[in-house]
């Protein structure tokens, strides 16, 4: 048995047995080069192979912990954020980083089907499970469709109040789902280091009528979600 395989197969089986718990902090990593007699390099890579797993996450400035059970994610449901979490006895939050309005890129303009200059408004939320962040999302809404949004609580689901204020009801959406390396502005989001994975989920929304309305980008912290595809969905 190599090292890395010991530190691994010590660290999970303290995990799996329970003798440490969900958002433990780990040994420093001096201090498990210490207690197993081995390189930093070696347990750095013990830690990375365990956080690609799912049993521990890291924070930037702070180190390593356990991770908590999943949360399990279909995208197919039509049941917002808040909704999903707490059917799962989990404790949901959200709070509004920024909001502003501005021309769509050309890769956002693509996404939305528009060959003009089409204003938006776009929405950055951070979203937190159990008191701990694992999302951040920003929507892109079609300005036209949404007038006065902007003055509404934003916190909230927005599919709810697409359908409560406007009448859309998000009758189709289209996903995109990719492992890739957190941008610096997603990281200190997650507070993460830049370039670590994250599951960026795209999905693009159209209302009752066949109208795409929105897209959204969320990226969510790998170890936090599993996605659960089932046709049979849930409204709102």
């Amino acid at each position: 048995m190599t090292q890395l395989t010991k530190i691994k197969d010590v660290i999970r089986e303290q995990i799996l047995g329970g003798t440490m718990s969900a958002r433990q902090k780990l040994p420093s990593e001096r201090e498990l080069c210490t207690l197993f007699s081995t390189t930093r390099i070696t347990v750095k890579d013990s830690l990375a192979s365990l956080e690609t797993e799912g049993l521990i996450y890291r924070e930037e400035r702070r180190g390593w912990f356990v991770s908590p059970p999943r949360v399990h994610y279909n995208p197919l449901s039509r049941s917002h954020f808040h909704q999903m979490i707490r059917d799962q006895h989990r404790i949901a939050e959200t709070r509004l980083i920024a909001v502003q309005s501005r021309m769509a890129t050309s890769d956002e303009a693509k996404l939305l089907a528009r060959n003009e200059m089409t204003p938006l408004h776009i929405i950055q939320r951070l979203r937190f499970i159990d008191g701990r962040v694992v999302l951040y999302v920003e929507n892109c809404l079609i300005a036209h469709w949404f007038p006065g949004i902007l003055e509404e609580n934003l916190t909230q689901s927005l599919t709810g109040l697409y359908r409560h204020k406007y009448g859309y009801v998000t009758s189709r959406s289209r996903f995109d789902v990719i492992a890739t390396a957190a941008t610096p502005a997603v990281a200190k989001a997650l507070n993460i280091a830049a370039g670590q994975q994250v599951l960026k989920i795209c999905r693009v929304n159209y209302k009752q009528d066949g109208a795409i309305i929105d897209c959204e980008f969320e990226y969510w912290r790998p170890d936090a979600v599993m996605i659960t595809i089932d046709s049979h969905t849930e409204k709102e």
